[in-house]
């Protein structure tokens, strides 16, 4: 049986920036209830403000999503609000850019703690009330690295290829039910995300690749309500980066490895932060302003043709080697 966007109670974890403040947005101008969770507590109540503004009930209720408890306590006064939640976005998420061997093992294990662990106890919170209730839809945000990674991110990369792992055992054991699963896959997003990453890497960071809109993605988010999919990517990107990260890994290491030395790093020097791993930081709004200008939007354009001639040789490539094994057998 459907949710009608309309009706529903809706949680949002890190709502307080980025996809997740223009999520709740969406859901708001739609006339849903929305229940927001971040650990900035200002920004936090001016994103409930905005979401009265176009017509939603909303509540904020600041939590930290590294710690259990305090996800619980949000599911908690989500119920005792408004009687249920009928949707689950899992959000909250933060990075770290640094080569693999000189993270910060403790910031290593906030990005994981945050991005995954946040998913899984949300996650946990979600179930419990939807399987009392016979229904609801849980939406966890990956993100396009899970579907081959990209060099200096290797905490982020690891905790949203967990999020896709989280996502399909979750689908295979609610087959049969009223309770849905969704994962999705944003492309780099304009949001102030790469502004509030740490960064190790003594270069400033920019997006990589294709730069959606955050509204575009809190759509696609809001769609899954009322026509739940397992997965969905959202920019396109991510067909080309999972087609030849399967064909032909080798050359998908060497190709996406060039595009994150020219691409992902600014011409500027940045001196070694936590970013908001530890505590929120300015700005705390949808957009981070890297869709303005037509440089980001050139380069964004020449990523895409990069890896779609990568995945293009990549077919050829395994067609080749297929052909040469097969005259080889026969032979």
């Amino acid at each position: 049986m459907p949710i009608s966007v309309r009706d529903a109670v809706v949680v949002i974890t890190g709502a307080s920036s980025g996809i997740g403040r223009a999520t709740a947005h969406e859901f708001a101008h739609k006339g849903a209830t929305v229940v927001l969770a971040a650990r900035n507590k200002r920004a936090l109540k001016d994103a409930a403000a905005e979401c009265e503004e176009l017509g939603g009930r909303a509540l904020a209720v600041v939590t930290d999503v590294t710690f259990e408890e305090e996800v619980e306590e949000l599911a908690r006064q989500a119920v005792d609000h408004f009687g249920a939640i009928d949707v689950w976005v899992n959000n909250a998420g933060v990075g770290l850019y640094a080569r693999f061997a000189e993270s910060p093992s403790d910031d290593f294990r906030r990005v994981l703690e945050t991005n995954l662990f946040g998913c899984i106890y949300g996650a946990r919170a979600a179930l419990r009330q939807f399987e009392q209730q016979g229904r609801g839809v849980l939406i966890n945000i990956s993100s396009q690295v899970a579907l081959g990674g990209i060099p200096y991110s290797s905490a982020y990369d690891i905790s949203k290829h967990g999020v896709r792992g989280l996502g399909d055992t979750l689908r295979q054991e609610y087959v049969g039910t009223d309770i849905n699963i969704c994962t999705l896959f944003p492309a780099s997003t304009d949001t102030p995300f790469f502004q509030h990453a740490a960064n190790y890497t003594g270069r400033a960071i920019r997006p990589l690749g294709s730069v959606s809109e955050a509204r575009k993605v809190a759509r696609e988010i809001a769609k899954l309500v009322e026509d739940p999919k397992p997965e969905v990517l959202v920019g396109t990107h991510g067909y080309f980066m999972s087609l030849a990260h399967a064909l032909t890994p080798k050359q998908y290491d060497k190709v996406i490895r060039g595009m994150t030395e020219k691409q992902h790093f600014q011409k500027k020097p940045a001196a070694e932060s936590e970013g908001n791993l530890y505590e929120p930081q300015k700005p705390e709004r949808v957009c981070g302003g890297w869709r303005k200008g037509g440089t980001l939007k050139k380069l964004s354009r020449l990523a895409l043709a990069g890896v779609a001639g990568t995945a293009a040789v990549s077919i050829l490539r395994a067609r080749r080697e297929d052909q040469e094994r097969t005259k080889r057998s026969v032979a």
